[in-house]
């Protein structure tokens, strides 16, 4: 019998251990890329992406393409937001990015054409919904010139969306415009939270922003809740948590809040006085995998949960769970584009990120330069180890003989160090290790970030490449 037919991840269950959780505290990347971005270096600039492209385009099979769209625009700012984003009023600041970011758009379309199918489109942000109807309208177009998309029904086109900048004729226009998944932020329900956190945004919003998706036909609604915010208690989370199963999304995420207030400035505006102890934080979060299990959600893994029918949940029931820079997903063979300040490509074996600012951005532009500020060309045991911590996060589990025929390891050898920290797991619990599998149990699930970090050879490093010291990464939980 294999590990895949005794461990049943579509429908496994998560073991919340408090006590182990207490015992294994540590900080952690949370693996949206191996090599992670701390890693990346200012060496790495455009021409090492046109080599990257050029060996994609030599390549006899034709990967899809997955593209990411940064909307960096918010009409306000949420006191608790790590995003790289522009807090302004001025609309016409919005219509010159635009026209930057559809000059990098072509730069990047004619590098592709003709080679690739366009399956998945997502629009992340800031808020892309700052975006006018018409502003998204003449973008989706430009987009639909440029690139040969799938149809809708076999693409996945996402776009996150604030209730607070949208009606439902706007949420139906984004349909017509070729959008057909939506996560909306929510983050908590309750009033007082929101207010710690200065974002005012009444339930009737969301719930109107849900009935409208559905009737203009999105084929699936998520939404985003974090936990750990000033304010909240059991109380209040189990009333959002009640909330949000009435309202019934395909998807729920339940991102863990990372107080930084050292390096992120808006954080300072939040009382410390405010916060929820660890302890709460810890029952907190028991409750959000409670209630959300009782309801009939699958716990993917990470801060992911979806229903059992799902794309995401039957992926992992499948074996072909991905995860990229936009958390879990169903495209693990796409080469990965993205335009806008600060974005980050996925193509040939590199990741590359753009420039961080407005200016800078546009400079790049204006002198016919890809905005590439740094990124990172990945050798033959970044791809091991990178591949080994996508199956470990994406199906809790590991063929030890499908590495050694795949990558020409004796695994053992290979991870000689890393097994020892292995059977340390083993003996409080984690992960079970035999000659053929490391398989992960449900009570290691939610310390997966630690499991992973083992076979990550850069934590605690410096990267002269970059000119850093070690960055210091969120707890894992």
């Amino acid at each position: 019998m294999s590990a895949r037919e005794h461990i049943q991840p579509f429908f496994s269950k998560v073991d919340f251990d408090a006590e182990l959780i207490r015992k294994l505290p540590q900080q952690g990347p949370r693996y949206t890329s191996y090599p992670t971005a701390d890693r990346f270096g200012g060496e790495f600039r455009m021409g090492d992406y046109l080599e990257a492209v050029t060996r994609v385009r030599s390549m006899r099979s034709r990967n899809p393409l997955s593209l990411y769209i940064h909307i960096p625009f918010c009409q306000s700012l949420c006191y608790y937001c790590a995003c790289n984003k522009i807090i302004t009023k001025i609309r016409s600041k919005a219509e010159t990015y635009l026209g930057y970011l559809k000059r990098e758009i072509t730069m990047q379309a004619r590098l592709f054409d003709g080679m690739h199918q366009l399956e998945q489109l997502h629009f992340g942000g800031g808020t892309p919904t700052y975006l006018t109807d018409d502003q998204m309208g003449d973008l989706m177009a430009h987009l639909h010139k440029s690139f040969r998309f799938v149809s809708d029904s076999e693409g996945e086109f996402s776009i996150e969306i604030d209730p607070r900048t949208v009606t439902p004729e706007r949420i139906k226009s984004l349909r017509a415009q070729g959008f057909n998944r939506l996560s909306l932020g929510v983050q908590d329900f309750n009033e007082d939270v929101q207010k710690a956190v200065n974002r005012i945004q009444p339930k009737e919003q969301t719930l109107s922003a849900m009935a409208a998706a559905r009737e203009a036909g999105f084929r699936s609604i998520s939404i985003d809740l974090i936990y750990g915010l000033p304010k909240q208690t059991p109380e209040t989370m189990a009333e959002t948590l009640d909330s949000v199963v009435q309202a019934d999304p395909d998807r729920i995420s339940v991102y863990s809040y990372a107080h930084l207030p050292h390096l992120f400035k808006a954080q300072r505006r939040i009382a410390d006085e405010d916060m929820p102890s660890s302890e709460t934080k810890l029952q907190l979060l028991s409750l959000c995998i409670e209630r959300l299990t009782a309801a009939g959600y699958i716990y993917i893994g990470m801060d992911h949960f979806a229903k059992p029918n799902d794309e995401l949940a039957i992926a992992q029931a499948q074996g072909r769970l991905h995860r990229n820079f936009q958390g879990y997903s169903t495209h693990s063979d796409a080469e990965m584009v993205s335009c806008g300040v600060s974005a980050i490509s996925a193509v040939g074996g590199t990741y590359s990120q753009n420039v961080k600012t407005l200016d800078d951005y546009y400079d790049r532009l204006d002198n016919n330069e890809l905005p590439i500020e740094r990124g990172i060309r990945l050798n033959l045991d970044d791809v091991l180890r990178r591949f080994i911590i996508q199956m470990l996060m994406c199906n809790f589990e590991l063929s030890l003989r499908s590495i050694e025929l795949g990558f020409s390891i004796t695994f053992r050898e290979y991870f000689a160090k890393e097994i020892e920290k292995l059977r340390e797991y083993e003996k409080d619990g984690l992960l079970t290790l035999d000659d053929e599998w490391l398989t992960v149990t449900p009570k290691g699930r939610l310390l997966i970030r630690n499991i992973s970090m083992v076979f990550d050879r850069y934590i605690g490093k410096p990267n002269p490449a970059a000119g850093i010291q070690p960055v210091r990464f969120s707890r894992t939980i």
